[in-house]
């Protein structure tokens, strides 16, 4: 059976279109500040979102998320915006908006955590200061791409310009083995460092994080943990009433039922309160 490829563009989804619209329209008020000369002001603004090592190692941890959300020029944004509308797409369907952002950010903070880590072990190595700046969305996209990998690496995908396909799977080692090549060999190439951890926190989500994502799990631990606090309250209550009633040589029983309802003492011999029906626990 012949095999069949269609080129069409893919679906512009939610979270993508809300991430989209948070870049593009940071990167037009700096556009805007700069034509209405007020340039000391837009990096006044924006210096301060992008990722310095030294600077988050000293407070400034926001910068974690941050820097994901300013880009350097035109094409910068415009190709990072690009990767993330076809890539992205590939997750958002399947997984909901939800996980998606969830996921995305997740790429973004560890990009930068990557980034921090590196800068300051193997900094000669991999050509990063710590106080080097990094901005861009390109460890979430490059989370992106090793999620798509590992879940539809099969998935052929045309390498524009050149007029062939490639399944996806190869096409992320070939970037996985640029970005490292140009970590070690390029000064200039402090992105290609993000791009790894990108990679790399990509495979941890998909490989650990269970399935429904790393906000409903929180949720799920947090009620339980509430669960198991409301019911150790209730023992250590009922422990003290025990030794309340035995203090003045008294039963339990002798107020409250079967069922746990509520009796005055001198009804002690009926059954759920006097009722005739089935117990009932208020």
């Amino acid at each position: 059976m012949a095999r069949t490829m269609t080129l069409s563009f893919p679906p512009f989804t939610r979270a993508i279109k809300t991430l989209v619209a948070i870049n593009v329209g940071i990167y037009l008020l700096g556009l805007i500040l700069a034509a209405v000369g007020q340039g000391s002001l837009a990096n006044a603004i924006f210096n301060p979102l992008a990722l310095r090592a030294h600077a988050v190692v000293h407070g400034r941890i926001y910068q974690l998320l941050t820097y994901g959300f300013v880009h350097a020029g035109f094409f910068h944004l415009f190709f990072n915006m690009l990767m993330l509308w076809m890539f992205g797409s590939m997750l958002e369907v399947p997984w909901g908006s939800r996980r998606f952002l969830e996921f995305f950010l997740f790429g973004v903070v560890g990009a930068g955590l990557g980034t921090v880590a590196l800068a300051y072990t193997l900094g000669s190595v991999v050509h990063l200061a710590p106080q080097t700046a990094t901005v861009g969305s390109s460890g979430g996209i490059y989370a992106i791409f090793m999620a798509a990998a590992m879940l539809f690496g099969d998935q052929e995908v045309f390498m524009f310009p050149f007029p062939f396909a490639i399944r996806l799977k190869y096409l992320v080692g070939i970037l996985a083995f640029v970005a490292f090549v140009g970590a070690l060999g390029d000064a200039g190439g402090t992105a290609n460092v993000a791009h790894l951890s990108g990679l790399l926190f990509g495979y941890l989500y998909v490989k650990f994080v269970p399935t429904r994502g790393l906000l409903f799990s929180a949720s799920e631990a947090s009620y339980g943990i509430t669960n198991r606090y409301h019911r150790w309250k209730r023992r250590r209550a009922g422990k003290k009433f025990q030794v309340y009633m035995k203090k003045h040589n008294q039963d339990a029983k002798d107020y409250f039922d079967e069922y746990g309802n509520f009796r005055p003492p001198d009804d002690k011999d009926k059954k759920n309160g006097g009722s005739t029906g089935g117990g009932w626990v208020n």
